[in-house]
């Protein structure tokens, strides 16, 4: 229903945005960080870190305390800008074709866009770098990215790091001067002081990729942690340069007079990446982690015109589910028809002249998939405001025991009992939708072309991601060892999936180096350069060299074709007619001996006929 829901809103162009909005809807200005954790500020308890710009903010906001998230980033990503569980949206992975955005979920941005919002975008997507699910795609108007799930990452524009890099800004690729979060804050003041010129409320979604690894920082702000190890250090910088930018972004609002009438948001996307040691606000584990400290995560939200400009608390257990449901309900919209949302209104929470009075016990899910197909309580915690039930078989008493480290199950088989049967009719109504393979589409009029990525091949092991991966041509083994030629040749096991919409001839150019690069498909590749940081840029290693001897196109485990890879060949091209359907797209380049490696890149295009 939801699907049909979208193809009419986009054949009616309700995806434009409607009349100006009434001056009483207030702006929205979002900021979520990434692999920031809840004990990674100052606020929280955090004895080192240097966050004064977000503790002000705190001390002068609504707080939620027991706000949690997915405890990994795609999919927290998913289930807040869709108001459904990750598992529903198709989103359970950050790799592996599981992290694109099922085409039947309307987002934030389009349901924000048609209630007349400026919509726009900064930093982190995750969710898609193909139609039809890009942000671009999804109800933002203004978009300015970066690639994949980071900077660097296979995606993302080739031997981009975290300095002087380039960007997607509406399709197009743009240079950019200084450090990523510096650049997306940047971007999104433009765009707020656009809209406020024109006289538009605006959703700022400024979604960043900092403090995720690599662990890369302005010198000045990794230099503010001297006796801190490397690694927390840059860590800590890029934390400190966000609220640096946080503390940038209210001064401009109160410079252009609509502090008073624009919420402000800011949380984060899982628990903590590499903080933990420092400190974990008395939590059992982070970033990844079915207990809280993987999940549990702080939201503050700071709105004058609603008297949310005082510090104020809410302890009741709430999910990033609620967040579409409550910005729409501030801002005056309707769900549309056909849609309902998996979590709840919080208004009442962040509120702090409200009564929670009778507000709804609940359960509540997240858990840690990062495989192909879900599994049944995997890294999984069953949440409700007393007890966490983890993995099926441990019970743990939270407000008592906030480390998780006694296990009552046995003790308490009344709840063991009663949170096992929730989650077993969660899992029942979410089971059917996992098939749902998102599929990359080839064949839209107007997307002619698309640009595959290793990325995104559907395959049991993690897939190249990141651009250190292709450099170091990941599945594929040149100088084969004795231990490592009886293991047999290596095999390629991913494809893409792909749906065809229109018949007709298509060009699939298949590439060991990206566009970008423009390099020879057996050719070696130098190392680029190094940036400020207690990690390696993904650039810096050597690119190795892939004695691909031939290249065959590999459609549903069929070859379709295979041509000679030459020593100068940048790309080997294969035309062939298409019908309208689902594909496996896996085409390979195999060196003499007959190893196998997966084309890293592959550009589609649909040929147009005279």
């Amino acid at each position: 229903m939801k699907s049909l829901l979208f193809v009419a809103l986009v054949a009616t162009g309700c995806l434009a945005a409607s009349a100006r909005a009434e001056t009483s809807r207030p702006n929205i200005v979002f900021v979520i960080t990434d692999d920031q954790g809840y004990g990674d500020l100052g606020h929280t308890g955090n004895p080192v870190i240097k966050t004064p710009q977000i503790d002000r903010l705190a001390a002068e906001s609504s707080n939620l305390t027991d706000y949690h998230v997915a405890p990994t980033c795609s999919p927290t990503r998913a289930a807040l800008l869709t108001g459904h569980w990750t598992n529903r949206t198709g989103v359970w992975h950050t790799v592996n074709g599981r992290s694109m955005l099922r085409e039947n979920e309307l987002t934030l941005g389009t349901l924000l866009h048609d209630h007349g919002y400026a919509t726009g975008m900064f930093g982190k997507w995750h969710l898609g770098d193909n139609f039809p699910y890009r942000p671009e795609d999804r109800g933002f108007s203004e978009v300015y990215r970066h690639g994949g799930g980071g900077v660097g990452q296979t995606p993302d524009l080739w031997d981009n790091a975290y300095f002087d890099g380039h960007y997607f800004h509406n399709g197009d690729v743009v240079p950019a001067e200084g450090f990523c979060t510096d650049v997306f804050f940047d971007q999104a003041h433009r765009f707020i002081r656009e809209c406020h010129a024109e006289g538009e409320p605006f959703f700022a979604y400024i979604s960043l990729n900092a403090p995720h690894g690599p662990l890369h920082a302005p010198q000045e702000y990794s230099d503010l942690y001297p006796d801190q190890p490397p690694a927390i250090a840059s860590f800590f910088g890029m934390i400190t340069n966000i609220d640096d930018n946080v503390g940038a972004t209210r001064e401009l609002l109160r410079e252009l007079g609509i502090e008073d009438d624009t919420l402000f948001i800011f949380t984060t996307d899982n628990g903590t990446a590499t903080g933990a040691p420092v400190f974990n606000a008395g939590m059992r584990g982070a970033k990844g982690s079915e207990y809280d400290g993987g999940h549990r995560v702080p939201l503050i939200a700071h709105w004058p015109a609603a008297g949310w400009d005082r510090s104020h608390s809410s302890d009741i257990l709430c999910h990033a589910v609620d967040i579409v449901p409550t910005l729409l309900d501030i801002v005056g919209a309707e769900a549309p028809a056909g849609i309902d949302f998996d979590g709840i209104s919080l208004r009442r929470l962040l509120d702090p002249n409200a009564s929670t009075e009778g507000w709804p016990e609940r359960m509540l899910v997240t858990d840690s998939q990062r495989v192909r197909d879900p599994i049944k309580w995997k890294q999984t915690a069953v949440m409700s405001q007393q007890w966490r039930l983890v993995n099926g078989k441990e019970l743990y008493k939270i407000k008592r025991d906030p480390g998780q480290r006694r296990n009552v199950a046995a003790e308490h088989p009344d709840v063991f009992a009663e949170m096992t049967a929730f989650y077993d009719a969660w899992w029942a109504e979410l089971k059917p939708t996992f098939s749902q393979t998102t599929e990359i589409h080839l064949g839209h009029a107007e997307h002619p072309v698309v640009s595959l990525t290793g990325h995104d091949w559907i395959q049991e092991a993690l897939p190249p991601w990141n651009q250190a991966h292709i450099r170091r041509a990941d599945g594929y083994r040149s100088d084969r060892s004795e231990k490592s030629k009886s293991q047999g040749k290596s095999r390629h096991q991913g494809h893409w999936a792909v749906k065809v919409l229109t018949p007709g001839s298509y060009e699939i150019r298949l590439r060991r180096w990206p566009l970008e690069a423009d390099h020879p498909i057996t050719a070696p590749l130098p190392a680029g350069a190094d940036v400020p940081g207690a990690s390696k840029a993904f650039r810096t290693h050597e690119g190795v060299a892939v004695a691909a001897a031939t290249a065959t196109l590999r459609i549903d485990d069929t070859d379709r074709g295979t041509q000679a890879v030459g020593d100068d060949d940048v790309e080997i091209t294969f035309t062939l007619e298409l019908q309208p359907g689902s594909y496996r797209l896996s085409p390979v380049f195999t060196d003499a001996e007959g190893n196998e490696i997966g084309a890293y890149y592959a550009i589609v295009t649909q040929q147009v006929q005279p």
